[in-house]
């Protein structure tokens, strides 16, 4: 079971990072619980996955790569539910930018997933901000490279 779990989670990060929209969407309940507001992003909201998956599409394919480095893992069960803690870094890229061409973001995921009839579905996605480094004017550059 935990293993499956490990998949699903891992899968959906390399989903985005691979910009395959259909695959992080399939492992996603609807609606999510997203919670980026240790970041800045608002507050946290329940929210469909192809809105969510919007608005990383108007960013993340500004990117020339993204990565984010999970781990490890440490996941609990109850029944049907689950929640995962992971350190996170999210490094992205863009290539020969002037003044540095990474912005990487650290921090912690707690991740809710549900089991349904066929798989694991995360169900609640929650971001805690720790610090970044890296070139922080990354994030707009890439916004306005995906939006060309």
């Amino acid at each position: 079971m935990t293993q499956d779990i490990t998949n699903a989670v891992v899968r959906f990060f390399e989903a985005v990072d691979n910009r395959d929209w259909v695959a992080a969407k399939a492992l996603m309940n609807d609606p999510i619980h997203l919670d980026y507001s240790s970041y800045g992003a608002g507050p946290a909201a329940e929210l469909r996955p192809s809105d969510i998956l919007h608005g990383w599409q108007q960013v993340l394919p500004g990117f020339d790569a993204t990565q984010h480095q999970l781990g490890p893992l440490i996941i609990e069960t109850e029944g049907p539910e689950a929640h995962v803690r992971a350190n996170v870094t999210a490094t992205h890229q863009i290539a020969a930018v002037t003044g540095g061409e990474l912005w990487t973001v650290f921090g912690s995921y707690e991740i809710g997933l549900t089991q349904t009839a066929d798989m694991w579905r995360i169900s609640s996605l929650t971001f805690l901000f720790k610090y970044q480094g890296g070139n922080t004017e990354l994030p707009e550059l890439a916004q306005k490279r995906a939006e060309a």
